[in-house]
């Protein structure tokens, strides 16, 4: 579940303000308590590479980056976007 902004409003101003961070923190928190994911299945992208580090468990992200570096050792499919 993606929380955007009303259209018109840009996506990092709406991320700060009260309704922005805080409400998509509550629905992973809430989807992660209960079993679920706080991502879809399609892959985790740039809106939620912070929550990857957040809901994670940190042996899994180290396994996460071991898996890319070795198919992709130069770092050039798709630099700084999930995983840095």
């Amino acid at each position: 579940y993606n929380v955007l902004p009303p259209v018109g409003t840009r996506l990092a101003a709406f991320r700060q303000g009260p309704a922005g961070q805080p409400v998509s923190d509550a629905l992973h928190d809430l989807a992660v308590r209960l079993g679920g994911s706080f991502s879809a299945e399609h892959g985790i992208g740039i809106l939620k590479r912070d929550d990857l580090q957040r809901y994670t468990p940190p042996a899994a992200v180290t396994l996460m980056r071991a898996v890319k570096d070795a198919v992709d050792p130069k770092g050039i499919m798709n630099p700084g976007k999930v995983l840095g």
